[in-house]
């Protein structure tokens, strides 16, 4: 079974080099990060994922969500009408298709999709590039249920004054240090847009001068309130393989990532409220494993640094706590007993008595 693995772990790395959609941080990305924490940290990440690659708003956003928010069966992923698989009320009420159903006015629900600005363009002062455009910002949504959001901030609805058909809700918030009407979009994707969030914290630190602001954020420095809610949310919320690909698509059109998405333990890292893993490591580059999703069991390729020597993996949760999985060794490869895991993102790293780099990856648990 390990030998099929590790042909399969081959095939995939391949893969990298023959299909342009497979992107993953370049070598040494995120190493002027390393070892910082607080505003020193966000000033490293700052400085990594500005300036990057302006699209047009027409057509450049319509023609990127083919890539960005596609589902496996070609329709538009749409977080304000979509319901996951195995989530309770079943299927998505309504399925948009990509460029015939795009639009800019709806008189109700499952008329068409719009562009959504999730950090609403009135906070950032308008048409303004580079943020007008900035695909981590933006997502495809139905245009009634955009509107209906309008400008409001997210937050946690206590009596719901309006419901969308996928359980999307309007009404005054009850989240500790606002009170006032919030939209709340459904769990399974409030980890995205908190980390969609972080990612504006970063990208426009110290270059929103002038932004209008929110009731979530001063400039483009998130509240207290809104803070501890979006921290919340990241951790409840974890990376799913729909941002992670995402995030891939949106770096070969912009050319830079969400470094909370490639790495959630910045948020601690930046905000406080854990140890993280990236400050007190010297990563080299990421590893694949395979099966990826995994179920039972998955299998590490290891790299020649570890020939002939057992290395030390250590897993994590995406808060940074580290979790004992069991490891099996066979001289080439190991194998990570994941079936009392929960379903959901797990980090780990490698490492052995004489290597002299770490080397770290993802594991996504069906």
């Amino acid at each position: 079974m390990i030998k099929r693995w590790r042909l399969a772990f081959l095939l995939l790395v391949l893969s990298g080099f023959l299909n342009p959609c497979f992107s993953q941080p370049p070598s040494g990305y995120y190493d002027p990060a390393i070892g910082l924490s607080g505003k020193p940290l966000q000033q490293a990440l700052h400085n990594i994922i500005r300036n990057h690659t302006v699209s047009s708003y027409t057509p450049g956003v319509w023609q990127a969500f083919y890539t960005t928010d596609c589902k496996p069966n070609n329709t538009v992923w749409d977080i304000y009408s979509d319901i996951p698989d195995g989530s309770p009320n079943g299927n998505p009420p309504y399925i948009y298709h990509f460029g015939t159903d795009q639009c800019g006015t709806a008189t109700q629900e499952g008329d068409c999709y719009s562009r959504e600005h999730s950090w609403p363009k009135s906070w950032f002062g308008g048409a303004v590039l580079p943020m007008y455009t900035d695909l981590f910002i933006i997502y495809p949504t139905d245009q009634y249920v955009n509107g209906r959001r309008s400008d409001y901030p997210y937050g946690e609805v206590g009596v719901a004054t309006w419901t969308s058909l996928n359980g999307s809700q309007l009404g005054n918030c009850v989240t500790t240090g606002y009170s006032e009407k919030v939209f709340e979009p459904r769990d399974e994707y409030k980890g995205d847009l908190a980390r969609s969030y972080f990612y504006v914290s970063v990208r426009y630190y110290t270059e929103d001068s002038g932004w209008p602001g929110s009731p979530m954020a001063t400039g483009s420095q998130l509240n207290p309130w809104a803070l501890a809610m979006l921290k919340q949310w990241n951790q409840d919320d974890p990376v799913s393989s729909k941002e992670i690909d995402r995030n891939n698509a949106i770096f070969l059109i912009q050319n830079n990532r969400n470094p909370f998405i490639d790495h959630p333990e910045f948020v601690s890292g930046i905000w406080g409220g854990g140890t993280g893993i990236l400050p007190t490591a010297s990563f080299s580059r990421e590893l694949f494993i395979c099966p990826n999703p995994t179920g039972a069991y998955c299998s590490i390729a290891l790299p020649f640094e570890f020939t002939n020597q057992e290395p030390v993996v250590e897993t994590y949760l995406p808060t940074g706590k580290k979790i004992d999985v069991p490891c099996g060794f066979d001289g080439s490869s190991v194998t990570l007993d994941m079936k009392n895991c929960p379903a959901g993102l797990y980090f780990f790293t490698l490492k052995g008595p004489q290597a002299k780099t770490v080397f770290h990856g993802k594991i996504i648990r069906e």
